[in-house]
C-alpha cells in the first residue's frame, strides 16, 4: 500500500465574506508550511456546503454551530470532522452610538411612537443565505416593526459596508444587522440591542469543517494545528482589520498575526 502524500494540493473553500478570508488565509499558512499546495475557492453560504457535500471542497472555513449553518451542514454531518472551534461567533442588531440608549435598548423599541419618525426604517444586511440575514427577514415580522414600515434588504458584503459608512459620516439614525467578529466592531462604537425573543440565535461556535475522505492526504501535524487554532473573536477582527483598514491582502494579514501565534504544540 502506498504511503499518502503529504505534498498534495488541498482546497480550502471559504464563505465570500472578507473576516472568513481572513481565517481562511490562516488555514492556508498552516497547511503550506507542511507541504501542501493549497486551491482556494469562495462561495455564498449555502452554496459553499454544498459543494463540500459534493466533495469539491477538503476543507471548509468555518462552519458557525449550532444556529447559523447547522441546516448547511446536517445533510452530510457524517461524513467530515469539524475542528475545535476557532472562535465564538454571535448575530446583534446594532444602532450607532448617537441614538439615545433611553430611547431604544432593545429591538422593540425600534416601533415606539417619536422614534419611527427619526429612523431610518430600510435595514440593509448581505446575502440571504447568512444566518444574519435569515434572523433579520424574520425579526421584521416577530417584533411587529412591518407594521410601523420597517422593512429589510439583503445585499451585498460591498453594499453593506458602504451603506454602513455613508450613515455613520452623516450622523444617521439607523440600524444595522451585524456580528462579531467583523472588523466595524473595532471602529465605530456601535451599540448592540437586546433581542428578548432569541431571534438573531445562541453563541456559535466556528469551527473548520474536514472532509472525511481527505483525512488521508492531510499532514496530520496539519490537522492537529488547526484543531489548536484558537483565534477568538479579537484575533479574527484583528486580522480582518488588517485588511480592510490598513491594507493588506489576506495572506498577507495572516502572515503577519501568525508571527505572534503560538500553538502551543510540542517541537
Amino acid at each position: 500500500m502506498s504511503r499518502p502524500s503529504f505534498e498534495s494540493t488541498v482546497t480550502v473553500g471559504n464563505i465570500a465574506l472578507s473576516f472568513h478570508r481572513a481565517v481562511a488565509a490562516v488555514t492556508r499558512r498552516v497547511l503550506e508550511a507542511h507541504g501542501h499546495r493549497v486551491r482556494s475557492l469562495e462561495a455564498p453560504h449555502e452554496r459553499l456546503f454544498r459543494l463540500q457535500e459534493e466533495g469539491a471542497i477538503d476543507v471548509l472555513v468555518s462552519a458557525w454551530l449550532p444556529s447559523s449553518h447547522h441546516a448547511f451542514l446536517s445533510p452530510y454531518r457524517d461524513r467530515v470532522r469539524v475542528l475545535t472551534a476557532q472562535y465564538q461567533p454571535y448575530c446583534v442588531w446594532a444602532v450607532p452610538p448617537w441614538v439615545p440608549a433611553e430611547m431604544v435598548r432593545e429591538v422593540a423599541d425600534l416601533a415606539r411612537p417619536g422614534l419611527v419618525e427619526r429612523m431610518t426604517t430600510a435595514i440593509d444586511g448581505i446575502n440571504p443565505g447568512a444566518g444574519i440575514s435569515r434572523f433579520s427577514a424574520r425579526m421584521v415580522g416577530e417584533y411587529g416593526l412591518d407594521r410601523v414600515g420597517y422593512t429589510f434588504r439583503p445585499g451585498t458584503e460591498s453594499g453593506f459596508l458602504s451603506r454602513v459608512e455613508h450613515g455613520l459620516s452623516t450622523g444617521e439614525w439607523f440600524v444595522i444587522p451585524l456580528w462579531r467578529p467583523h472588523y466595524l466592531n473595532r471602529l465605530h462604537h456601535l451599540r448592540p440591542l437586546q433581542d428578548p425573543k432569541g431571534l438573531l440565535g445562541t453563541v456559535d461556535s466556528a469551527g473548520t469543517v474536514v472532509n472525511l475522505a481527505a483525512l488521508d492526504r492531510i499532514h496530520p501535524r496539519a490537522v492537529a494545528e488547526l484543531d489548536r487554532l484558537r483565534l477568538g473573536n479579537e484575533g479574527v477582527e484583528e486580522i480582518d482589520a488588517l485588511i480592510n483598514v490598513d491594507g493588506l491582502t489576506p495572506l498577507q494579514a495572516a502572515d503577519r498575526y501568525l508571527a505572534d501565534f503560538d500553538f502551543g504544540l510540542p517541537a
